[in-house]
């Protein structure tokens, strides 16, 4: 080998063990970077002429394991739409209240009961029959308050729903426009490895809204598939199309017209789980406010509808005529079943017994059809009403199984339903999240391991100090050779 070339092989060397160090300082000063790829750098033996002509740096990596990726971004999406479904469960778990408590839902049912028992041993007390009325109301304002708990969840969740979209739209875009630069960089010989690492981070944000999966494509460009089948990326992003509402009410829905769906392009896609657009944040949105939320407010109105059946006439109070409502009233008159939806926002206590409203506590002993006075020590209508509150039937709406409940024990099936709702979501959200981490976990072993880029640059080290030595004595030999 010639002393010209023993010059080349060691500058080459000197090259690559150069490029080796600034990739593993890039690799270190970006360990906890967030979509940081480890880079790798791939040498290989030059030649020319049939001869050995040093090392060749043949280009730079990032240490990914696509497969993995994948699995874990789905994961990440599952995780995300369960808790948003938990979230929305416990908190109208905790609107109900823990029956236990006075101030919840099945407290105050307890509270109405106590107070028409104490008025019925009682019934010349003004007292007592100004507890039941107090009662009744804190019992419908309880109702009313479940309903505004509810619609507020609604509109947050649609209001989410136009944000998500927006991400979604502009990640999306993101992503086109890095698709583009990487394939032109590649091409005029550069690195692209820092664009991939900002384009990761953006599927990454796409996949917490919805699940996707990445597809490679010609020229390191990729497409974007939700694990739905709906094609979100290719060689152009699809624009996702939504209109948010300010206000929502309980007759409002997407069936009716009066909520947007998804579009994707000039498609009109099915929202919520399952669906081409399911499975992350985005689909549980779409089913809170479609979907676990009206069925909420389906059993609410069903507790209000109950309430307003189980006293108006024909029942325990003779006063009133057939058709009339009782102790409580839907705006004043009886349920419309055509009307149910949001009735346990306007369910309230009859005015006639109401002073406030211009009625009479005694009322509430005599008949809420009474012209004046009974007798005070008459309990008969108390204790009709107690025993109407207490009465096993079948309620006519809600969705429940047909089992014939008192008032109080349709109040805990609600409860005891949404409970179990709540914690299968709960169940759901570890599962995933479990499942997250021990595929961030596989990642993690791609990922930048310092200790171990400490060892490579201690190697480097030594072979800059080798080719550096070769270059030395070929200086040497050369000095000596023209006399130096």
């Amino acid at each position: 080998m010639s002393l010209s070339s023993s010059l080349a092989n060691a500058l080459t060397g000197l090259n690559a063990a150069s490029r080796g160090a600034a990739v593993i300082s890039s690799n270190v000063a970006n360990a906890t970077t967030p979509g940081y790829a480890r880079r790798e750098l791939h040498l290989s033996a030059a030649a020319l002429g049939g001869y050995g002509a040093g090392v060749r740096v043949d280009g730079v990596t990032r240490a990914v394991t696509q497969p993995v990726l994948n699995d874990r971004r789905v994961a990440d999406a599952e995780s995300g739409n369960a808790d948003l479904r938990r979230a929305f469960l416990d908190r109208i778990e905790t609107a109900i209240g823990d029956p236990g408590e006075a101030s919840s839902l099945g407290g105050r049912y307890a509270a109405l009961e106590s107070a028409l028992v104490s008025a019925a041993s009682r019934p010349d007390s003004g007292v007592r029959l100004q507890e039941v009325l107090t009662a009744a109301q804190a019992l419908t304002g309880t109702l009313g308050r479940l309903n505004d708990t509810i619609q507020g969840a609604r509109m947050e969740a649609d209001a989410q729903i136009a944000k998500e979209v927006a991400t979604l739209n502009t990640s999306l875009q993101g992503i086109a426009d890095l698709n583009v630069k990487i394939t032109s960089f590649r091409a005029l010989g550069q690195d692209v490895s820092a664009l991939m690492d900002q384009r990761q981070t953006l599927v990454d944000r796409v996949a917490e809204i919805v699940p996707v999966r990445e597809m490679p494509r010609a020229g390191d460009q990729i497409g974007l598939y939700t694990t739905g089948g709906a094609i979100l990326l290719e060689s152009q992003p699809q624009p996702v199309g939504f209109s948010g509402v300010g206000v929502i009410t309980a007759d409002m829905t997407i069936t009716s017209g009066a909520l947007s769906g998804l579009m994707l392009g000039a498609v009109q896609l099915p929202t919520g789980d399952p669906g081409p657009m399911g499975g992350g944040r985005l689909g549980a949105l779409f089913a809170v406010r479609d979907g676990l939320a009206t069925n909420a407010q389906t059993q609410v109105d069903a507790l209000a509808r109950d309430l307003i059946e189980r006293f108006q006439a024909p029942g325990p109070d003779a006063t009133l005529l057939p058709g009339q409502p009782g102790l409580f009233t839907d705006g004043g008159g009886v349920v419309n079943p055509l009307t149910e939806a949001g009735l346990s926002g306007r369910i309230a206590v009859s005015g006639l017994a109401d002073p406030a409203q211009g009625g009479a506590l005694w009322r509430l002993r005599d008949g809420l059809g009474a012209a004046a006075p009974g007798n005070v020590g008459d309990a008969t209508l108390l204790q009709g009403l107690n025993a109407a509150l207490t009465q096993t039937r079948v309620p006519a709406s809600g969705g429940f199984s047909g089992t014939a409940r008192a008032a109080a024990g349709l109040a805990a099936a609600v409860l005891s339903g949404i409970s179990s709702a709540r914690q299968t979501a709960e169940d759901g959200r570890t599962a995933a999240a479990t499942r997250s981490a021990a595929l961030s976990d596989l990642l993690a072993e791609d990922g930048v391991d310092t200790d171990a880029e400490m060892q490579r640059l201690l190697l480097i080290e030594q072979a800059f100090s080798a080719n550096a030595r070769v270059i030395q004595s070929v200086d040497d030999l050369i000095r000596q050779l023209i006399g130096l």
